[in-house]
């Protein structure tokens, strides 16, 4: 045999390591692009709760203090209208928060959908 032919035993040999290089270089880019948007969902959660927080804190002070307002104005002649009015408008404003929050759960879109891509790629180039 010539020294510069392979034979068929090391060339069998060859063919898993190859097989489990890709497979494993597949993993590791995988598995970064997983990292690193689960680091990006939760930059972004934990912004979104902290803004939307506060935003609570402010609009329910100024409710507050606004119904307040209203009923100091209005208590000698009409309290008990402005109090069910009061009421009324903070269950339409509560009706329209739960809608809103209901319609964009239902369309959100889905997370790590780069990497749900990037595996249905991979599946499609893999199997036949």
């Amino acid at each position: 045999m010539d020294a510069t032919t392979p034979t068929t035993e090391s060339t069998r040999s060859n063919s898993p390591r190859r097989f489990a290089s890709a497979l494993l270089g597949l993993l590791q880019g995988h598995v970064a692009l997983f990292v690193e948007e689960l680091k990006e969902q939760q930059s972004n959660t934990l912004t979104l709760l902290i803004v939307t927080g506060l935003g609570l804190l402010f609009a329910l002070l100024l409710i507050f203090g606004l119904s307040a307002a209203l009923l100091i104005a209005f208590w000698d002649d009409h309290r008990l209208l402005v109090i069910c009015l009061l009421c009324a408008f903070y269950a339409l404003g509560l009706l329209t928060c739960v809608g809103v929050l209901i319609s964009r759960l239902r369309n959100a879109p889905t997370p790590f959908s780069a990497s749900l891509e990037e595996l249905a790629r991979d599946r499609e180039q893999l199997l036949p």
